[in-house]
This record gives C-alpha cells, sequence and structure tokens, in this order.
C-alpha cells in the first residue's frame, strides 16, 4: 500500500491486500444543496471528505490500515429546495444507496465501516442510521455512524456550532477556508451580517425549509467572522471524532492523536 488513503486510487490487488489488513474503510457522506450566496453547493462533500481523510491518516499511523472511500454527493436535501442548485433525493432512496454500498463492502469482507457525515438534515440522518440498521439486520455488522450532534462531540466543536446557527455560518465557511479557500466568494462573505437563528430549534419547532427559519440566502450564522485557522482546528476535533469511534469499534484503547 502506499501514502493514498483514496480507495477509488487503487488496483483490486491493493484492495485484497487491505482486505487480509482488516482494513477500516470510511464513506464520506455529504449533499449538494445551497449554502448561502459565498459556499459552493459541494460545501458539505469538501468537509466529509477532509475530515474522512485526516482520520485515515491517524489511523494509517497507529498500524491500522484505513481508507477512504468515493463520497456521495446526494442525499435528502429538502431544507433547501428553494434555492437553485440542490439536488435532493427520496429518503428511501438514500437508504437504500447506503445499505447496497455497505452490503457490497461487508460481503467482500470489510468488517469496519464508518460514515463520515457533514450534511444534518434529520431525514438524512435519520436514512444514515436506517441503512446501517438493515446491513446489521442482515449480517451482523453495523456501520458507524459518528453524530456530531450529540454532547460528546458537539463539546469539542464551536460554540456557532452548539447554538445551531452554523448552516453556511462561521463553522462551515472556515472548514471550506481551510482546504478550499479558491472555492469561497470572499467579497461576498465578509459583506453578509450575522443571522443568529437556531436553525436546529426552528427545526424541532416544525420549521421545514431555510426560508421558513428566516434564511432567506441560504445561510445561518456569521459567515464574515470564518478564518482558516479556525477550521484548521474544527478538522481535528472532527477527525478525532471518527478516529475515535472507530478505535473504540476495534476495542483499541487510547485516544486520538491530534494532527
Amino acid at each position: 500500500m502506499n501514502d493514498n488513503v483514496h480507495f477509488q486510487d487503487k488496483t483490486w490487488c491493493e484492495i485484497e491486500e487491505a482486505m487480509k489488513e482488516g482494513a477500516v474503510v470510511i464513506l464520506p457522506v455529504g449533499s449538494t444543496e445551497a449554502h448561502g450566496p459565498h459556499l459552493p453547493l459541494s460545501t458539505d462533500v469538501i468537509i466529509s471528505v477532509e475530515m474522512a481523510r485526516r482520520a485515515a491518516d491517524q489511523l494509517n499511523r497507529r498500524g491500522i490500515t484505513a481508507l477512504v472511500l468515493p463520497p456521495l454527493a446526494y442525499s435528502v436535501t429538502d431544507f433547501s429546495r428553494d434555492f437553485p442548485g440542490t439536488i435532493s433525493i427520496r429518503k428511501s432512496t438514500a437508504v437504500a444507496l447506503v445499505r447496497d454500498i455497505c452490503l457490497a463492502l461487508v460481503h467482500q469482507g470489510f468488517r469496519t465501516i464508518c460514515l463520515a457525515n457533514s450534511h444534518l438534515e434529520p431525514d438524512h440522518i435519520d436514512a444514515l442510521n436506517e441503512a446501517a440498521d438493515d446491513v446489521a439486520r442482515e449480517t451482523g455488522i453495523r456501520p458507524l455512524v459518528p453524530d456530531k450532534r450529540r454532547r460528546r462531540w458537539a463539546m469539542t466543536l464551536t460554540e456557532e456550532f452548539r447554538r445551531g446557527a452554523c448552516h453556511a455560518g462561521r463553522y462551515e465557511t472556515s472548514l471550506v477556508l481551510a482546504v478550499e479557500p479558491q472555492l469561497v466568494r470572499q467579497a461576498v462573505r465578509r459583506e453578509l451580517p450575522p443571522l443568529e437563528i437556531d436553525l436546529a430549534k426552528k427545526i424541532r419547532e416544525g420549521v421545514r425549509t431555510f426560508k421558513e427559519a428566516g434564511g432567506e440566502r441560504a445561510y445561518f450564522g456569521d459567515p464574515a467572522a470564518a478564518t482558516a485557522e479556525e477550521g484548521a482546528a474544527i478538522y481535528r476535533a472532527l477527525a478525532d471524532m471518527l478516529v475515535i469511534s472507530i478505535l473504540e469499534a476495534l476495542g483499541e484503547e487510547g485516544t486520538a492523536h491530534q494532527s
């Protein structure tokens, strides 16, 4: 195996070797949806791929073979359906897609599968867990679905994230700035006023779209306050979430190494 952790860049012979080594596979999951007037539609995918890559690097340094699968860029994105560019699929389709990918991996011989998810729409997260449950019922192996909303992980993230005003705000804008700064429309984002609306609370209250929640431009939070340095720090926490979840599933002791 070489230093490249991307599954799709390997040959079948190298994948066979990785399976014999008990390789862990990480599936980045995102969406194609509006993220304000300053971030690309691929924001969730960018974040998921980078957190997965960093986690795989950490695991490989520990002597645990880890590979990052090609990302999923489509899921349930009904909250942003009012904005051009958003592509949503039915929840049943999302469940079937994730389930079938994981089943193919298990049937080939992979025993530890972890989803690296950055799209937080409730139906999407439900779809990931339903797919994992289906795989567990069929094979006895449940893919890991670490949820950054859980207190254990949320406490390692930013104050904006914990407030729930984090769609295309300071949190996500910092993450994109850290790895794909050329995709951030800097002049636009610096002029965006803070929009301190707790989107998570609005969703719990029954709101079904960003516009209903008050996000007329498909963002919440404070994009103008974002920095690449904050993004790098967040990635360390997100990668640690994946690494710790995987180590616990493998019965390994210790904590993630901050890279």
